[in-house]
């Protein structure tokens, strides 16, 4: 199955590809400054499904494509710790393989680690137990095993910690009927979770079933500690559902800058607000349902949560976005056009002029109070 799956790199994988690598080099060059305190001047990449380095095409897989973003990087390949696993020992060997031969790979100041071990219950521990330096961190299985809240909160709860993983759909849609995988789906969804949803889902129709099942997973996610959870969801050439990369963080700047990313990488927008590959959500699923709401509602959000409240363009933008597919601009956009129509007032702390067409992060924007 695994030897299958590295065949071909198709246009999915791809872009799962570029997403994981834009986002450890922006990441990298956040975190980097403040290494010295946090994480004595190194930061991580890991991969615990790395696979053979290569697609039998011969397209780079992404640790390939993590490293030679690095490689780019003196400051990243002076700093990079790179961790490598897979459980198939045919794969680390020609991961190993494929990284010595990797053009500029000597620049890297510590060499690339490879190891050959399941992700299993002792993973789980060493991450769970274990203070790691600044790392993003990326789960790759072909199926679920392995892959579990626990593991995934292990590896997010230090400082500067970021984690992206492949949430199989159709996989786990089966597996959360099956009663010969519940333990795998307890350890993905949480035992009371799992259980409520397996009774939920039974008679959904398909599109309402998705919906349920990444509902649950982004608030057991969020419950556990990952404050910012980011999904992103790819479909086959008829239009059915294959999988998701579901991003997770602690941090609202990892949020923003993975944000930005996911929207660039969407093959929709309407009214310049990406679609994060989503189909229109059930409004039954408030946090999926925000995630789908076009650019016209915003304003309107806007004048009814912060009525009678004032905030700066930057603050509101933090406080509102979460969950939403909003970037900055479109926040900046809506405010300006507000002020324009004297619905806001705006004020600079700073007492400068504005910059016909620019709204800055600094901006005060005070709402009127609901007439009476």
């Amino acid at each position: 199955m695994t030897i299958k799956f590295f065949e071909e790199r198709g246009d999915q994988s791809a872009v799962k590809a570029e997403i994981v690598q834009k986002y450890f080099s922006a990441w990298a060059n956040i975190v980097l400054p403040a290494t010295q305190q946090f994480g004595g001047g190194k930061i991580a990449y890991i991969d615990l499904y790395a696979g053979p380095g290569r697609y039998k095409d011969g397209a780079a897989s992404t640790p390939l494509l993590v490293l030679q973003k690095a490689i780019e990087s003196p400051k990243i390949s002076a700093a990079l710790v790179a961790l490598f696993n897979d459980m198939d020992q045919n794969n680390t060997q020609s991961l190993q393989s494929e990284i010595n031969a990797l053009p500029g790979i000597e620049r890297l100041k510590n060499p690339p680690t490879v190891n050959c071990n399941p992700v299993d219950k002792d993973a789980e521990e060493y991450f769970a137990k274990t203070k790691i330096i600044p790392s993003f961190t990326f789960l790759d299985p072909f199926g679920y095993k392995g892959l579990s809240l626990r593991l995934v909160n292990g590896v997010i709860k230090d400082w500067g910690c970021d984690c992206v993983f492949f949430f199989n759909y159709n996989r786990i849609s089966l597996g959360i009927s099956n009663p010969l995988v519940q333990e795998h789906m307890a350890a993905l969804f949480g035992d009371t979770r799992a259980a409520e949803l397996k009774a939920r889902v039974e008679c959904a129709k398909p599109a309402l079933r998705e919906q349920m099942i990444l509902e649950e997973l982004s608030h057991a996610l969020i419950e556990m500690g990952g404050k910012f959870v980011l999904p992103f969801r790819f479909r086959n050439d008829k239009g059915r559902l294959t999988h998701h990369l579901v991003f997770v963080s602690k941090s609202f700047k990892g949020y923003e800058v993975m944000k930005e990313i996911m929207a660039s990488a969407s093959s929709t927008t309407d009214q310049g607000v990406a679609s994060f590959a989503y189909s229109p959500a059930d409004i039954s699923m408030p946090l999926l349902f925000e995630l789908a709401r076009p650019l016209d509602d915003l304003e309107g959000m806007l004048k009814r949560e912060y009525v009678g409240k004032t905030a700066s363009m930057r603050a509101i933008y933090e406080q509102h976005s979460v969950g939403r597919p909003y970037l900055s601009k479109h926040y900046k956009n809506v405010l300006a056009k507000m002020d324009d129509a004297g619905a806001v007032t705006v004020i600079d702390p700073q007492g400068k002029p504005r910059k016909r067409g620019s709204f800055a992060d600094r901006l005060m924007v005070t709402f009127p109070k609901a007439a009476t």
